[in-house]
């Protein structure tokens, strides 16, 4: 493994993103887990929770940026340094939608990246746009803490997009819950009020427009902080039109960097790179690195030096004990990279062959830093 700037380590039952439901379930009295292993989150008890998911919104950025939402900050800084939390590994949206759903690490949901490998086949799955193959039932058989949820006595209604209603990963990671279709921000608040309404519950609502914006045109431009405004709007809004007796809790995904086009490499121009290769996956930021029988050690070799310092190169089992998948079950292991390579600074990983797409892209996420790996938890 190669050294660089201290990685964000994954706080799985204690203060990770797929602890958050569970303790808004306790919240509401309908528990559906033992209490967490570690402090965990306790919120105070109310009737009817509403979670307001914002894609791409870390602590750091948050923090950095607080000028564009006041009201974000505000809650930002009443939660005080430990109030927030950490998303899973890697930091990417179907990783963490998923453990917000079942309430279980990467390594017990199987929803390992955005691209990983589909076991005994040459195979990606691209877990957001999925694939008709695959039955996301099961690639994800765990019970979703949406269903242990209803099955407990609460109502429980995701608010998202049409589009997504019958997504492979709304269905692998949020099956159970009633779906609300709604593209825009008055549609969504709207639904959202309504749902709040029943008791107990718990509504769950989606926001990816700001993820997008930083993609395109990335955290540090003005496109991005507009964005932001129109999110701190969207979520004051929501607090406003709710009764004060329902809680809102407002969390992200991941956060975000931006990588210049000076801290990339294209693993299409070091041949070497390829060499006992057989499948590249996961994304620019973490890369999972599929290799031939017996060709890991090399692999690695080749890999550590052309990234030096700017990535470490672990095995899958360094990774995994790390704990940076939490608990993997024997059908998850091989959707893991035989490697694993995570991103330190603003450095980028592509391949302009198999994931032409991205070579665009401006903002980036998916590893352990600091400002993709911090969340924020806020509760008002």
């Amino acid at each position: 493994m190669t050294s660089g700037e201290p990685f964000v380590e994954p706080r799985y039952g204690d203060r990770s993103l797929g602890d958050v439901v569970p303790a808004v379930a306790r919240a509401l009295g309908v528990p559906v887990d033992d209490e967490p292993v570690g402090a965990g989150w306790q919120l105070p008890p109310a009737p009817a929770y509403v979670v307001f998911l914002v894609d791409g919104l870390g602590s750091e950025l948050l923090r950095r940026h607080g000028h564009a939402a006041p009201f974000l900050r505000s809650l930002l800084d009443r939660s005080g340094p430990g109030g927030g939390g950490t998303a899973g590994v890697p930091s990417t949206t179907s990783t963490s939608l998923a453990s917000l759903g079942t309430a279980l690490p990467p390594g017990g949901h199987g929803l390992v990246g955005f691209t990983s490998r589909v076991p005994g086949t040459d195979r990606l799955l691209n877990a957001l746009y999925w694939d008709k193959r695959v039955d996301p039932r099961e690639w994800q058989p765990q019970p979703t803490v949406f269903e242990r949820l209803m099955a407990a006595g609460s109502t429980v209604t995701v608010v998202n997009k049409r589009e997504f209603a019958e997504s492979g990963l709304t269905i692998a990671a949020h099956r159970g819950a009633a779906y609300v279709g709604a593209d825009r921000v008055g549609e969504r608040i709207a639904a959202v009020i309504a749902a709040a309404a029943e008791r107990p519950s718990l509504t769950y609502v989606y926001d990816g427009d700001l993820d997008w914006t930083g993609h395109r045109y990335g955290v540090a431009s003005s496109h991005w902080l507009q964005q932001l405004a129109m999110v701190d709007a969207e979520a004051e809004q929501l607090r406003e039109e709710l009764p004060p007796s329902v809680r809102l809790v407002i969390v992200a995904d991941h956060g975000m960097v931006d990588s210049p086009a000076g801290d990339r490499i294209d693993v299409d121009e070091h041949p070497e790179l390829r060499d006992g290769l057989v499948l590249l996956g996961g994304e620019a930021r973490f890369r999972h690195v599929y290799c031939a029988s017996g060709a890991v050690d090399d692999v690695a070799a080749a890999w550590r030096g052309v990234v030096g310092s700017r990535a470490s190169v672990l095995t899958r089992e360094e990774a995994l004990a790390r704990g940076w998948f939490g608990a993997a079950s024997a059908g998850v292991l091989p959707r893991l990279g035989d490697l694993v390579v995570a991103c330190h600074g603003t450095f980028g990983i592509f391949s302009s062959v198999d994931f032409g797409y991205e070579m665009s892209l401006v903002g980036l996420h998916g590893s352990l830093t600091p400002e993709e790996m911090n969340i924020p938890v806020l509760v008002c």
